[in-house]
């Protein structure tokens, strides 16, 4: 990941995750996020299947902030941003997903918060997920991280990588 041309974030196999932080998320849902990223079985096993979590295959994690998760695009022809959280809240809750993914065990590396970054990545396979955490307390489904209660909270959207990017130019 580049900005203004200087590589600020880079990583070899793992998860490229692009993080949206919603108003009225929280730390809790960040820690929950980070967890549900670490331990999602999306990497294949020697048979083929998605068993395999980031930690299980020693991957790292490029971790990119990104408010336009949550862009609305339901009315008109410009997105809006009212349900995004205001850069004050968002960028301590995207550092706090990136200090619990390390606290997981995973390596991490981040771009620069509100900077127009570049991202190339080599995307293995046919997954990218979205994936949301409830707020907790909002029900069993919320607190339990295989659910979520449909309310919004933290976001990511999150692509496996096989190989290192190509070296930028």
């Amino acid at each position: 990941m580049t900005v203004a041309g200087e590589v600020v974030g880079a990583i070899g196999s793992g998860l490229c995750v692009f993080v949206g932080v919603a108003r009225g998320d929280d730390s809790l849902a960040a820690d929950r996020l980070a967890a549900k990223v670490a331990h999602l079985r999306v990497f294949d096993d020697d048979a083929g299947g998605m068993n395999r979590s980031l930690l299980d295959v020693g991957g790292a994690a490029l971790v990119v902030s990104q408010f336009t998760l949550y862009g609305d695009t339901r009315r008109g022809r410009r997105p809006g941003w009212s349900a995004a959280a205001p850069p004050e809240e968002a960028e301590p809750l995207v550092e706090r997903f990136r200090a619990a993914l390390d606290h997981l065990g995973v390596a991490v590396a981040t771009g620069r918060f509100r900077a127009e970054m570049e991202v190339a990545l080599v995307n293995h396979g046919p997954v990218t997920l979205l994936l949301e955490v409830g707020p907790a307390g909002s029900g069993a489904r919320a607190q339990d991280p295989e659910h979520t209660s449909g309310a919004r909270g933290d976001a990511a959207t999150m692509q496996p990588w096989s190989q290192p990017p190509p070296p930028a130019v």
